[in-house]
């Protein structure tokens, strides 16, 4: 019996994590977390005694003692979570892409340190693993992302001034929270799981691709140096990598949905540069772990009158970036705490 501590258990992957998590024998809830949402109820459903909502979640693990963490925390508030899985050497199951990117350099030395599996939990992330699976970084000439292009794959920069938020909510492949959904469609996730890829399989960033697949049916490819080519295959369902990751390294029924020959376009697209945050992506990835920003006090102010010289210019509304160096020389580094005392090594099972 494995059991699983869920973070994130009402969001999009949290509730179809409980879905299979309930449907397998295997697989035991032994905590579960949300960021607002009152858990009483979900737990006593669940019959889980160890529960929370919001604020940090190391104490809730320690409490809970799982044997894998499933991190679908939205944004920067599941970093935490993910050093301490990692550091204790607890499978980690990860579907917050924001704790590579934040803080990717930590993870991978807390990893080393605890020695246990660091499971992707992200559709693309997780072809790529199973691709790769016992193969050396050495044999792979590159990997390649898909992405279908979101609702507005195609449309000029003059066409995308006119998009609404409900327009961009509507994915036409994938079913996700809100937040992912958006990023999705403005195409930002794609530079964040470009960062996550570069993590988590130690390749550089002129080694990982994007290319468009508009019927996500293909999620990634893996290109070798023999010449080779790889690729994953599968119906647009999360249930696939969530449950992927979970059952580990077994293989457990999901659905029958699977791509079949015939069925499903699975042809390609070269992204063009302009679509996609690529590029940023690249240059803050290699830009190291910690990026210059402009310092709080730096940003523009409104001022309550008009500037009556040229030299007054500094307080007009209208926003100003400023340059590479001068941010460099006015940013602040981020430091993330590590309140709990380093194993001495890996964790009991």
């Amino acid at each position: 019996m494995k059991k699983i501590a869920l973070l994130g258990a009402t969001g999009s992957i949290g509730r179809q994590a409980l879905e299979i998590i309930g449907a397998s024998p295997e697989l035991e809830l032994c905590a579960l977390a949300a960021g607002s949402t009152d858990m009483s109820a979900l737990a006593a459903e669940h019959r889980v005694e160890h529960f929370q909502s919001g604020g940090d979640l190391v104490s809730l693990l320690e409490a809970a003692e799982p044997d894998l963490v499933l991190n679908a925390v939205v944004g920067f508030a599941g970093c935490r979570a993910t050093l301490w899985a990692l550091e204790h050497g607890v499978t980690l199951a990860l579907a917050n892409k924001e704790s590579l990117v934040a803080a990717g350099e930590l993870a991978l030395n807390a990893k080393k340190r605890g020695g246990g599996l660091l499971l992707p939990v992200d559709s693309e992330h997780s072809a790529v693993f199973q691709c790769l699976e016992a193969r050396s970084a050495e044999q792979v000439a590159s990997i390649v992302l898909t992405a279908s292009g979101g609702p507005f794959r195609g449309r000029s920069r003059s066409e995308l001034g006119q998009v609404t938020p409900e327009q961009a909510l509507a994915h036409p492949t994938w079913q996700m929270g809100p937040k992912i959904t958006i990023d999705s469609a403005t195409l930002a996730n794609k530079g964040l799981e470009l960062i996550e890829a570069h993590f988590l399989f130690g390749l550089p960033y002129e080694r990982i691709e994007v290319i468009v697949q508009p019927s996500s049916i293909v999620h990634s490819l893996v290109r070798f140096r023999d010449g080779a080519l790889l690729a994953h295959l599968g119906y647009p369902d999360m249930r696939v990598p969530i449950s992927f990751a979970l059952s580990y390294p077994e293989r457990a029924a999901t659905s029958d949905r699977g791509a079949r020959p015939g069925r499903h376009d699975a042809r390609v697209r070269a992204a063009r540069r302009g679509d996609f945050p690529v590029r940023i992506a690249r240059a803050a990835g290699g830009a190291g772990p910690v990026a210059a920003l402009p310092a709080p006090s730096a940003r523009p102010t409104r001022s309550r009158s008009r500037p009556s010289s040229p030299d007054s210019s500094r307080s007009s509304p209208s926003p100003r970036w400023s340059s590479a160096r001068s941010s460099a020389r006015t940013h602040r580094r981020c430091t993330i705490s590590t309140r709990w005392s380093r194993p001495t090594g890996r964790r009991g099972r």
